[in-house]
């Protein structure tokens, strides 16, 4: 081991030492530990006595195993180093500088290597280490303290774990041994079971770490409501982790923003109960917080999609905000209504097209093509009301949907001029573009639109390209075609 390695090795050691000690402390302020999941019967498990136990002994197990901390360290540096030297060199003398200013953060992945480690001993079939288990249950719960990095991730996973009472990483999320690979047998048939199995006595230990985190400071909860909105592509353990009244509770939390994080979980809520998700969303619905509004605007569309006709109280009243951003929100969602009643969904058009937000007005630009193409007459005027506007950025929309029109459907076209006129409207801004792209069409619209000349009709369309491939005639034979090639392209010789 070269001397900078050392020194880092050193260095890192004392920072995960130092880590260990402090995620123990608080891991098992929670006393006493859950029973472990998974027992050998020849060897019941013998419950410590005290925190001091579990740490004291989690200390000297990291202590005498330093080749295990050796081997984690190795490969988190792999990890994290910047991949800009070559293969041959030495991560811990090329990157000396930049992993010493990074010794927290290799130290705290190491730590969650640790619990892997631990839990991984803990849940092996063969011979479960129910000691390993008591080190790993408090050292997951004393690590899972922020709301990002590695509490997130690897923090979820062994959540995951211990809720299946799996080694980490052995799940059925692992891919069936292929023809490409050593292991794989042609002839053997292996019944897989394709979806999660919840364990009874690991959703008891899952059970109190979530209830840990949801009953502490609100770093934790933030941390928890991460993991739910992960757990929530789980549906095998959303009922035995009982997940929905966890999103209920955390709905009415006094801080904000973790109700806030409870709407990004509400589309998955309602795709596995229905009636608990539109409760969730009418709680959600009835806070008056700002940003609690702001995010049930954002998942409108969602809500739609699942709620159907009991999303469209949400909708109503939403428009009714005195928030922009709930407006700009919500009236972006109004073209959902046309797959549920497509009269409702043209009337709340023409009563947003007045709206005195621009925003909410430039909203419904998106949704005129399908409005037109449903309603071609527009009896309701909705294009003569936005064209009034002046907005530029209707107009220019709308522009483009009119002279669209011109070229497919001149009676429609003309209709809608018509409509226009009757209103009043000024057409200086249609005819300046309709001018530079086809000329002689905008006159001949002027003409008609004054009383001087018929309605302009469809451009006939060019005549199909005629194509010979159909009736060949007979191929030459293949030497009057080399000569044919040859003289065509005898320059290449040259």
């Amino acid at each position: 081991m070269g001397r900078e390695r050392s020194k880092l090795s050193d260095r890192v050691f004392e920072a995960v030492a130092t880590g260990l000690v402090e995620a123990m402390e608080r891991g098992t302020s929670a006393w006493p530990l859950p029973q472990p999941p998974i027992t050998d019967p020849d060897f019941p498990p013998i419950q410590p006595t005290s925190p001091a136990q579990v740490i004291e002994q989690a200390l000297g197990i990291l202590q005498m195993d330093r080749a295990m901390f050796e081997s984690n360290l190795n490969n988190v540096v792999d990890l994290i180093v910047p991949h800009r030297m070559n293969l041959s060199d030495d991560p811990f003398e090329v990157h000396q500088k930049w992993l010493h200013r990074r010794v927290d953060k290799v130290a705290e992945r190491l730590l969650f290597a640790v619990a892997t480690d631990w839990l991984s001993q803990a849940f092996d079939q063969a011979a479960p280490n129910t000691d390993r288990w008591w080190l790993s249950i408090a050292l997951i719960n004393g690590l899972s303290t922020v709301p990002n990095g590695q509490p997130i991730h690897q923090g979820y996973h062994l959540l995951e774990s211990i809720a299946l009472a799996e080694r980490p990483g052995t799940w059925h999320t692992q891919p069936d041994v292929g023809p490409h690979q050593l292991g794989w047998n042609p002839h053997a048939v292996i019944p897989r079971n394709t979806g999660v199995v919840a364990h009874d006595a690991g959703v008891e230990a899952a059970r109190w770490l979530i209830e840990r985190l949801e009953n502490d400071s609100a770093d934790r909860r933030l941390l928890l409501m991460e993991w739910v909105r992960l757990l929530l592509h789980r549906p095998n353990l959303v009922s035995p982790l009982d997940l929905q009244s966890l999103l209920l509770r955390r709905a009415s939390d006094t801080e904000v923003e973790i109700a806030a994080r409870v709407i990004l979980c509400l589309a998955k809520t309602i795709e596995f109960d229905r009636q608990v998700g539109l409760e969730l969303a009418q709680r959600l619905h009835n806070r008056k917080e700002i940003l609690i509004r702001r995010g049930m605007a954002d998942v409108l569309t969602r809500m739609f999609r699942r709620l159907e006709w009991d999303a469209v109280p949400f909708l109503e009243e939403m428009l009714q905000d005195e928030d922009e951003g709930v407006l700009a929100a919500a009236s972006s969602t109004v073209g959902d209504l046309r797959f549920l009643d497509s009269k409702l969904w043209a009337d709340t058009m023409v009563e947003l097209s007045q709206h005195p937000l621009a925003l909410v007005r430039r909203n419904l630009v998106p949704f005129l093509r399908d409005y037109i193409e449903q309603y071609p007459d527009d009896k309701r005027n909705l294009l003569p009301i936005l064209w009034q506007d002046g907005d530029e950025v209707v107009r220019t929309r709308m522009r483009e949907l009119l002279m669209r029109m011109e070229e497919v459907s001149p009676k429609h076209f003309a209709g809608r001029l018509e409509d226009f006129k009757k209103l009043g409207c000024d057409l200086d801004g249609l005819w300046d573009p309709l001018t530079l792209r086809r000329p002689e069409r905008s006159q001949l619209w002027k003409a008609w639109l004054a009383g001087d000349g018929p309605q302009p009709q469809a451009p006939q369309s060019p005549p199909p390209l005629h194509s010979d491939m159909d009736d060949s005639g007979e191929l030459p034979p293949v030497e009057e075609a080399y000569e044919i090639l040859d003289q065509q392209l005898g320059f290449i010789d040259d």
